[in-house]
């Protein structure tokens, strides 16, 4: 058998077969003649192989991720680029007077997106109806503040009440942020209407005539209040000077701001809730009715005023401590004794003296307490301050254990020494006269029902003390109130205030119409030069403007 054999093939080396290397030069390199051309190595195809598969496989697992595991987020993200959100800011409910007057409402400001807060009364009112604040936006404009909020007052105070509920609207739109379509998916509630005991007209015209009589006479302030003696409706609450609410709910006057916080006048107290003034002589109807109730004096008997009374001093009997009256009165009975404003009759009847018996000092706080003095009101408005009735304790703690003496108790009986209390704690009170002893709570808000406590008092003994601030209105001292057509009864006060008593508070309370009261009322003109009077004239001025433009208040 022939085996055949496989034949088994060399390398041939190029120049074996080729010319030899003389030849070279006639060939054209530039074309790449004369080169041998070499096959492509195994080990590149085989890397090419490798990187197509890893390209392959890298593609393979990022589109399995996209569609497995990032689905759910990817389309998440993709509704919110194409599905714009926008909250619509709800309006705020608005506020008015109890006669439907608007006192804060709502005006559109497109720019802003959402309607702005203004206050028709401004100055007049701010204390009672406050400011809000706006929403705001971050600088990626996303809301950090989505509502209208109340900062101040009855703004704040009813703020549940006020501030509705937000909308949703949701848009369509492009990748470039063009809107195709809109709709509301909610729609805003609106705040509801808060409607307060103010008539607004009288709450400017007090305001008015408290800053015109303030200018005229240097009154650094005042204030003053009108009060239902049967529901405690607050008619007008007045605080002079004040601030505009607008402009702090702007934020924008800078300057007027400034101005506002380095006013020495204090504009942001509230005077007629907050303020604490000496009383004086407007305390005297409560002195009186609790000589009466505590049996120490009859309302017929009369006191000699001879201008003055002296009591040994304590230390040295031979020395004798004088109590002045601001005038020699002769003799006075109750009536009369409220009508001229007798200090003589008041210090006796207060503290005692010689055979005439004194309440005493736990009597006349007891009484004090009792027509709401020392505390605050119970009403909504925010701030209230409590006041003082002088005490022993009260005189030790304040003056590092000083002892109580009799001329503190005088002092004290005419509303002076550290006696202190509101505007609205005197409308209070004087409302309680003029109700028969009922003690009521203040109310801002419109037909709410407030408390009411009966002081329990002897309707002769309050018939007497009114019959006396009639007599004060007739022909006594507060004569500046004795309209024709309205009557009115009131009782003044002019308290010593400084170092040297070189300034006064001017006050007047009282209430109308007098056979049948329906209001109290109270007026504090603060801190001008002795000898000012203001508090009666800006009240006479008052009841002559509700005589015209609000003849309802006084029965026509």
């Amino acid at each position: 058998m022939k085996v055949r054999r496989k034949r088994r093939y060399q390398p041939i080396e190029p120049d074996e077969i080729l010319i030899d290397a003389q030849n070279l030069p006639g060939y054209d390199a530039s074309r790449l003649e004369g080169r041998i051309e070499r096959p492509i190595d195994e080990n590149v195809y085989r890397f090419f192989i490798l990187v197509i598969v890893l390209v392959g496989l890298v593609f393979f697992l990022q589109l399995g991720k996209l569609q497995v595991l990032d689905a759910a987020n990817l389309q998440r993200h993709a509704e919110s680029n194409r599905l714009h959100q926008t909250t619509i800011i709800a309006e705020r409910g608005k506020i008015t007077d109890r006669n439907g007057e608007a006192l804060a409402l709502n005006e559109p400001d497109e720019q802003a997106g959402f309607s702005k807060r203004y206050y028709p009364l401004g100055e007049a009112a701010a204390h009672i109806v406050g400011y809000v604040s706006y929403p705001k936006k971050d600088p990626n404009g996303y809301w950090v503040q989505e509502s209208v909020e109340g900062r101040f007052g009855i703004e704040q105070a009813f703020e549940q009440r006020l501030l509705g509920e937000n909308g949703v609207e949701i848009q369509e739109t492009t990748a470039v942020g063009e809107t195709l379509s809109g709709s509301t998916i909610r729609v805003p509630v609106p705040g509801d209407e808060v409607a307060l005991s103010l008539d607004a007209g009288l709450q400017k015209e007090l305001y008015n005539l408290i800053a015109k009589q303030a200018k005229e006479a240097s009154f650094i302030g005042g204030s003053g209040a009108v009060i239902d003696i049967r529901t405690g409706e607050l008619f007008a609450l007045v605080s002079y000077p004040s601030f505009d609410s607008n402009i702090l709910a702007n934020g924008e006057d800078a300057d007027t701001i400034a101005a506002y916080s380095t006013d020495t006048r204090s504009p942001y107290l509230d005077r007629a809730v907050a303020g604490l003034y000496t009383p004086g002589s407007v305390v005297k109807p409560f002195v009186a009715l609790a000589a009466l109730e505590e049996e120490v004096i009859t309302p017929e008997k009369s006191i000699l005023s001879t201008g003055s009374i002296s009591i040994p001093n304590p230390y040295n009997p031979n020395l004798s401590s004088v109590f002045r009256d601001w005038k020699a009165h002769g003799w006075v009975n109750m009536r009369q004794a409220l009508a001229v404003s007798s200090d003589v009759y008041f210090y006796e009847i207060g503290g005692g003296f010689e055979n005439q018996k004194g309440l005493g000092i736990s009597t006349i706080e007891k009484w004090m307490l009792r027509f709401g003095f020392g505390n605050d009101t119970g009403s909504l408005l925010s701030g209230e301050a409590s006041g003082v009735i002088p005490t022993p304790q009260w005189k030790a703690e304040t003056f590092d254990g000083e002892d109580w003496f009799l001329g503190n108790t005088y002092h004290t009986a005419i509303g002076q020494y550290g006696f202190q209390a509101t505007t609205l704690q005197l409308a209070r009170a004087t409302a309680a006269l003029a109700n028969g002893g009922i003690l009521i709570t203040p109310t801002i808000e419109k037909g709410s029902v407030t408390d009411k406590e009966s002081l329990k008092i002897d309707e002769r003994n309050v018939r007497v003390v009114r019959e006396g601030m009639r007599l004060a209105v007739t022909e006594g001292t507060a004569q500046a109130l004795n309209l024709e057509g309205l009557t009115v009864a009131g009782k003044t006060g002019t308290a010593e205030v400084g170092a040297r008593k070189e300034f006064v508070n001017s006050l007047i309370v009282g209430f109308f119409p007098y056979e049948n009261p329906q209001f109290a009322f109270a007026v504090i003109m603060e801190r001008a030069p002795a000898g000012a009077s203001g508090a009666p004239m800006v009240m006479r001025h008052l009841l002559e403007w509700i005589q015209t433009h609000r003849p309802s208040m006084v029965g026509s």
